[in-house]
């Protein structure tokens, strides 16, 4: 992947941790939680609120504010960095502008669906029981003065990562998100240092501040529901426990001539996205081995001339599985009946 894609990936995942990550913990088995979790959800879904948050992983710390409005049935979201270089993602409904200043670069990108940032997530339901649990935590102070209910997501393996959230007693939106190990080291924090709940918000203040004249503008296709043509090709082997294909589609890259596939493998909550590109058409040369995108993990193989790279919010040991269970479909039939006892002579 180029470097502007998993910066772009990065700054967007920013904006999924103040409300879309969190949001994604709605129905579950606890009660009493799960009635905490419903009462964010429709808070997240119907408030206009703006603050300000301390995003910390990996030893460093960055300011960023964020400005959300629903309206008419209409989302408007921007997220701002204020002490890192720059960057920022504005959200008009069906259009995200990703701005990377260090790159000189925009990302356009179109949705499919006219649904909002909270409308297209998974939803919790008993199957879950197997990978997570959940537990309602004690009442805490926050930092801006009022109360909070911290509620945990616990894994029950190694293979997904837990989350603590926070979530104001008064107008129940999250204010501080943990990302955990299994072991309950603490990977990332977002913490709001200010948050305010407001009837209504200008269009001005949704506008980009970023000066991008002379920038790269790179347009990205809407995405293609998963075709014949893919499916044939490739398949999903050894996936880790509680993993499923969830979504496959394809879309074609600026200045490249072959579409790249694109999947989404999750249990539910944990999400890994999965990209399949001709090497002799990637705008790169192909890459492999592992890397670190903030608290994410994305590793990368070399095979049957395409690069398939797997990126997600999981442990490193997950990313590898998964990018190694992706195979064209003749060596993973080969695959499967070296396994098969009947097929040996």
């Amino acid at each position: 992947m180029t470097m502007w894609r998993m910066d772009c990936l990065q700054t967007r995942r920013l904006l999924v941790a103040t409300a879309a990550l969190c949001v994604t913990v709605a129905a579950v088995a606890a009660e009493d939680a799960g009635q905490l979790l419903a009462s964010m959800n429709e808070a997240l879904a119907s408030k206009t609120y703006q603050g300000e948050f301390l995003h910390l992983a990996d030893g460093r710390a960055e300011k960023l504010r964020i400005v959300h409005r629903f309206k008419d049935g209409q989302i408007a979201e921007r997220l701002l960095s204020l002490s890192g270089s720059g960057r920022e993602v504005v959200r008009n409904n069906m259009e995200v502008q990703c701005y990377l200043p260090d790159s000189r670069t925009v990302v356009v990108e179109s949705r499919t669906s006219p649904a909002s940032l909270l409308g297209n997530l998974p939803i919790f339901d008993d199957s879950l029981q197997a990978n997570y649990r959940l537990e309602l935590g004690s009442e805490v102070r926050t930092l801006m003065g009022g109360r909070a209910r911290v509620v945990n997501v616990v894994p029950r393996d190694g293979f997904r990562f837990g989350y603590r959230l926070w979530i104001d007693e008064i107008t129940h939106l999250p204010v501080r998100t943990d990302l955990s190990s299994a072991e309950g080291v603490v990977l990332e924090q977002v913490v709001f240092t200010s948050l305010r709940v407001t009837s209504s918000l200008p269009d001005a203040v949704f506008r980009p501040t970023t000066q991008a004249g002379g920038f790269q503008w790179v347009r990205q296709q809407a995405a293609v529901t998963r075709t014949s043509k893919a499916a044939a090709l490739w398949r999903l082997r050894d996936l880790p426990p509680g993993f499923r294909l969830s979504s496959w589609s394809e879309r074609r890259l600026a200045g490249a001539d072959q579409p790249v596939s694109h999947l989404v493998v999750s249990d539910g909550l944990a999400s890994v996205s999965v990209f399949i590109e001709s090497v002799p058409q990637a705008p790169h040369a192909p890459v492999t081995g592992e890397a670190k995108v903030g608290s994410a993990y994305a590793y990368s193989r070399f095979v049957a001339g395409h690069q398939v790279t797997a990126l997600g919010e999981v442990p490193r040991e997950t990313v590898a599985l998964i990018a190694a269970g992706v195979l064209p479909v003749h060596v993973a039939r080969q695959a499967a009946s070296s396994k098969d006892p009947a097929s040996r002579p």
